[in-house]
């Protein structure tokens, strides 16, 4: 198995970074197989959705509906709503594998591979990509 850990900052904001052309990196060469990215934190995900037209807002607005930043938590150390960065990962999971034809990522032409963080406490991210040929 090839693999790799992107140190990524996050910024003190929730944030959705692309990491679309840092997994196109890693398979590239390759033969056919599997990619796996991997967050290996408490608060955050990865997720495969179009960015750039607005759905990544329109993500971080639905989760800001979806688990506000209030006091309902029950985990409560850490910023408001920290809480809720917790819950996170029940809903945006931690991992995903994507096929790997040729070198290439078989993502949808619209399709974009992305961390997903609401975390303000923590700033500093580890993703793991990994890459299994088949």
């Amino acid at each position: 198995m090839k693999t790799v850990v992107l140190q990524l900052s996050t910024g003190r904001s929730p944030n959705v970074l692309n990491l679309t052309r840092a997994c196109e990196s890693f398979v590239s060469g390759e033969p056919d197989g599997l990619m796996t990215v991997f967050v290996p934190h408490a608060t955050a995900g990865v997720a495969i959705l179009e960015l750039g037209a607005g759905s990544d807002k329109d993500l971080l607005t639905a989760l800001d509906s979806l688990l506000p930043t209030d006091s309902r938590w029950s985990h409560r150390h850490g910023s408001a709503g920290h809480g809720r960065d917790h819950v996170l990962p029940a809903f945006i999971a931690p991992s995903i594998v994507v096929p790997v034809l040729s070198g290439q990522l078989t993502l949808g032409t619209w399709q974009s591979i992305a961390l997903v963080d609401t975390n303000l406490d923590n700033t500093d991210r580890e993703v793991r990509l990994s890459f299994v040929a088949g």
